[in-house]
């Protein structure tokens, strides 16, 4: 009898922990929900905030969903079951979660938008992210840099990449760049050769460098046979990679031909070393454990029922409504200051980037 009594005790707490879970009850704080694991800065991003988050006390669930939207929706829909309180989602489609933040909301749930903005849904509670608008102005304040453009008489040859059309980023980026670069197309001073100056004609959907690197080969042989490309605006390290593998194809990085200004965003490892090649030529360095931390701060504020700090209240519209934000500051990297950025920071160790 003591053994029944034992079993059956058993079972009765088994089936109550299962009924409390099912009716969204668990031990979960803060959901964190991030695109994908294919970039090696969405796992720092990730890592980083639950770090922060479990530094103050919190339980986080950080999930990753491999660029597919669907697996983002599903996760999302499991982290409110589970009765989270804050969900922190640096979206793959900026549109496409709408109906699941309708859930959250009726669930109580603030939404934390990381990085890029969640469009057409009024339930984004807070934007965190980097000044995204300035990010591209860099990248493209560096071409105008390096090709002396403000004082040279010659002409030049630039082509443009832009980012993936689902994310909101990717626009600000763009945007931000051709406020610098027009004025020198309309001026003549710089000719886009193939024509494709449109956002719809160089997107890079899901930043695919693959993509990047097709588009690229598409452009040298259609255009620039008898012709030299300068500069290519590139708007991430991933695609800068796949940009330059192209370039080489053809000769680019030899005594010959040497390699065109080739810009990118991130600061990652590869393009770094790719930097101190002589191959790529800048970067944008956003320090995510700034970010991170960032975000932790909104969502710790939140659940105290504490003012959260923003900076920006006039640009980032989602369609909706203009979300509250704060932006953090990006930093232009070349082969002249990564040392001091990178290294200087503690983002890096020598190690990781010098073999």
């Amino acid at each position: 009898m003591k053994k029944i009594s034992t079993l059956i005790m058993a079972l009765f707490l088994l089936l109550a922990g299962t009924s409390l879970f099912a009716n969204g009850q668990s031990d979960v704080d803060v959901g964190i929900s991030m695109p994908t694991k294919s970039s090696e800065r969405w796992i720092a991003d990730g890592s980083n905030m639950v770090l922060e988050f479990e530094a103050l006390g919190y339980k986080p669930d950080l999930q990753y969903a491999e660029d597919v939207i669907e697996n983002q929706v599903a996760q999302l829909e499991n982290m409110i079951t589970k009765g989270v309180k804050v969900l922190v989602i640096a979206p793959i489609d900026g549109e496409s979660l709408t109906s699941v933040l309708d859930k959250a909301n009726e669930q109580g749930i603030k939404v934390i938008s990381y990085d890029r903005l969640i469009k057409n849904s009024a339930h984004v509670s807070y934007y965190a992210t980097f000044d995204n608008f300035k990010v591209g102005v860099q990248q493209a304040s560096y071409i105008e840099y390096a090709l002396d453009l403000k004082n040279s008489n010659d002409k030049f040859n630039v082509e443009l990449f832009a980012g993936s059309p689902d994310d909101t980023n990717a626009y600000y980026f763009f945007d931000g760049a051709m406020s610098i670069l027009q004025p020198y197309i309309d001026a003549g001073k710089v000719t886009i050769k193939s024509g494709q100056t449109d956002m719809e004609q160089v997107a890079t959907l899901r930043w695919d460098g693959a993509l990047a690197q097709t588009r690229m080969d598409n452009l040298l042989s259609a255009h620039y046979t008898d012709a030299r490309v300068d500069a290519v605006l590139s708007p991430y390290d991933g695609l800068s990679i796949g940009i330059l593998s192209s370039l080489k194809g053809v000769g680019y990085g030899s005594a010959d031909m040497p390699m065109p200004v080739v810009t990118g965003q991130d600061a990652e490892v590869a393009s770094v070393k790719s930097i101190l090649a002589g191959e790529q030529t800048s970067t944008i360095f956003k320090d995510t454990r700034m970010l991170a931390k960032k975000a932790v701060e909104m969502a710790d504020a939140v659940l105290g029922d504490k003012s959260v700090e923003i900076n920006n209240t006039t640009t980032y519209n989602n369609g909706v409504f203009v979300v509250p934000s704060y932006l953090l500051e990006p930093l232009s990297v070349d082969i002249s200051n990564w040392e001091s950025i990178l290294i200087g920071s503690g983002y890096y160790t020598k190690d990781q980037i010098v073999d």
